[in-house]
């Protein structure tokens, strides 16, 4: 069966790995090149393509009649999308004669949209998953064709998270694709009204509003710490303070939210409920752990988190 593949990141690469392993004829790869002003942490589709002498394109608008006459000319039977960052356009979706399959990396119809591993995350969810399903002119919104249930752990960040989402896609390939390579692909539709929809997230939205509750806290800082941008808040002074790693403790101090409280080694920060011990944090490009937060809000006499 020959395919058109659309991808990026790892979550790309596990797809085509799978496509690979059931014998698909992968025709050319559509894939981004890096953002230089992003943390690459992530493995290259290009380099993938690379391997395995696999003509790649790196178009950033895929949607123009060039690129539509180019797609034609492959004669795909299917298109696939894993994590392509761009939406596609009815002409290219029309072009397949079995259509076009997206993975995303939710239990569909919830969290469609941007960033839903990040979301889930802060949203305290408990379980996710991945969901291959049909494109249409909506996002997220197509028919399902299949999808594998991962469960969060309490210490899961986006990143160790984002590690499940990968293996089970991986699963969920291998029990799909041979079903696909017969023709008759299984689907059914989408109840959106019990969905949800959740757009992209800036570094902004990473500041810690210390009105929450220490549970809700906690959530936004594993959901945004590295390799995203991270949880921050600002000391009284102005400082930025980003919180890469901090856990719920119980309250035993303190008036407002925000307020600072060193009992030894452990810097405690009141929420709205019980209180956040800060584990790892960085101010003014400095990592300091442990012992030495403790040091530096003494010897910086930080009282106070905003």
């Amino acid at each position: 069966m020959r395919a058109i593949v659309l991808a990026y990141h790892n979550m790309g690469i596990a797809g085509l790995d799978a496509l690979f392993r059931h014998g698909f004829d992968i025709a050319a790869v559509f894939t981004h090149e890096d953002d230089p002003q992003e943390n690459c942490w992530f493995g290259s589709v290009k380099d993938w393509a690379l391997k395995h002498d696999i003509p790649y394109y790196t178009t950033e608008n895929i949607n123009t009649e060039q690129w539509i006459a180019e797609i034609l000319k492959f004669k795909p039977d299917i298109i696939f999308s894993f994590y392509y960052r761009k939406m596609i356009c009815k002409e290219i979706l029309e072009i397949p004669r079995l259509g076009a399959l997206n993975l995303h990396g939710s239990l569909l119809p919830a969290y469609r949209g941007r960033c839903p591993v990040n979301w889930v995350l802060v949203k305290g969810e408990n379980q996710t998953g991945v969901t291959l399903h049909f494109m249409v002119d909506k996002p997220d919104a197509g028919d399902i064709v299949g999808q594998k249930e991962v469960n969060i752990d309490f210490n899961d960040t986006a990143r160790s998270l984002y590690d499940k989402l990968c293996e089970a896609a991986g699963l969920l390939l291998n029990d799909l694709l041979p079903v696909i390579k017969t023709g008759q692909i299984p689907h059914r539709k989408q109840n959106l009204c019990q969905g949800s929809y959740y757009g992209g997230r800036r570094p902004e939205d990473g500041r810690i509003d210390w009105t929450g509750s220490a549970n809700e806290i906690y959530n936004l800082i594993r959901a945004v710490t590295y390799p995203y941008p991270g949880a921050y808040s600002l000391t009284e002074n102005g400082e930025k303070i980003i919180i890469w790693w901090a856990l719920p403790a119980a309250l035993h101090f303190g008036s407002k939210p925000g307020d600072v409280d060193i009992s030894g080694q452990d810097v405690l920060v009141k929420t709205g409920k019980d209180a956040i011990r800060l584990l790892n944090v960085e101010i003014d490009g400095k990592s300091m752990k442990n012992l030495q937060i403790s040091e530096y809000f003494r010897t910086g006499k930080v009282i106070k988190l905003q």
